[in-house]
């Protein structure tokens, strides 16, 4: 058995294997097309090969400013008998070629509402998380996905906070002040990694990456002239989004969560955003009820595996 970086020989293979979609993100039309884009790379999708037959594939997806890949989009497998271990060896063996230093990859799958009710989803997600979990990412986070739609109206803008453009160090410094306490269990891997500072250089490094507009974020002052927080409104390869909602911890509890998002959104929609998106943690309550109240909807779950928290 050979673990290898597919090739472009491998392709028809390849478009074999995805069609049997399962729980797995990939379609042969996205594979195609991130392929030609960066998102997808040869040397990011890994193949297992027995008597000169692929019968395992890992997809990783990353951006394509960045050297190494985010996230694995699908497994799939084709050979006998038991898939965990294979596809353990598969994913340790890419996992191994991340540089220690850089953000560590972890696997994102996309569950609909409701999948411990659905036996097949059931049935297609316990051996994938228990090959993550051998090949050491065994922590496991529920993300609740929501949507905003122009049909769903725009929340009633902040009469109380001055929302103004900020510079990259003015960023910075508030990324690192609303990490104290944050309930985002991907934050708290990044600080146990490398600390609060390092953490904040990260999130601000990936989302001036994303394809948003830099000038969409926001800085949120009170009547005061008191920071208060911010939200970067942004947009991913699938659209808009709000990428980060952030209160400073002095001032958690008095509701800014839902008038930074309200900002965050209808700076969206003047673009002309006809879907906004975005991600919580299902312990992150607060941000999740604040989802709710200015009208967005739970529409399905995002589970992520990853390394543990040192």
């Amino acid at each position: 058995m050979t673990i290898r970086n597919a090739v472009e020989s491998d392709l028809d293979t390849i478009h074999t294997l995805i069609a049997e979609q399962s729980i797995n993100t990939v379609t042969r039309e996205r594979y195609d097309e991130y392929l030609g884009v960066g998102y997808y790379r040869h040397n990011w999708t890994w193949v297992v090969e027995q008597d000169g037959r692929i019968i395992a594939l890992a997809v990783w997806w990353g951006m394509p400013q960045f050297d190494h890949p985010f996230s694995i989009d699908g497994l799939y497998y084709a050979g006998d008998g038991d898939p965990v271990p294979v596809w353990a060896d598969l994913i340790r063996h890419a996992l191994d070629s991340i540089p220690a230093e850089a953000e560590q990859p972890e696997y994102h799958i996309f569950l609909p509402n409701g999948w411990r009710e659905q036996p097949d989803v059931v049935a297609a997600l316990e051996p994938r998380l228990a090959a993550a979990a051998q090949a050491g990412l065994p922590a496991l986070t529920e993300r609740l996905r929501y949507e905003w739609l122009p049909a769903y109206g725009l929340p009633v803008r902040s009469s109380r906070l001055r929302f103004e453009p900020a510079d990259d160090e003015a960023f910075l410094q508030v990324f690192v002040r609303v990490i104290e306490g944050s309930l985002d269990a991907s934050t708290a891997r990044a600080v146990a990694r490398g600390g609060a500072e390092a953490s904040a250089k990260e999130d601000l490094e990936i989302y001036r990456e994303m394809p948003g507009e830099r000038d969409w974020w926001r800085l949120a002052y009170d009547e005061a002239g008191e920071l208060v927080g911010f939200v970067v409104p942004s947009a991913n390869n699938g659209g808009p989004v709000i990428g980060y909602v952030g209160v400073l911890p002095e001032h958690r509890g008095h509701g800014y969560a839902d008038d930074l998002l309200a900002e965050g959104t209808h700076l969206l929609a003047e673009t002309g955003a006809g879907q906004i998106r975005a991600d919580t943690d299902l312990t992150n309550r607060p941000m999740a009820a604040s989802f709710e109240r200015l009208g967005y909807r739970n529409h399905s779950i995002r589970m992520v595996a990853s390394h543990p928290i040192a």
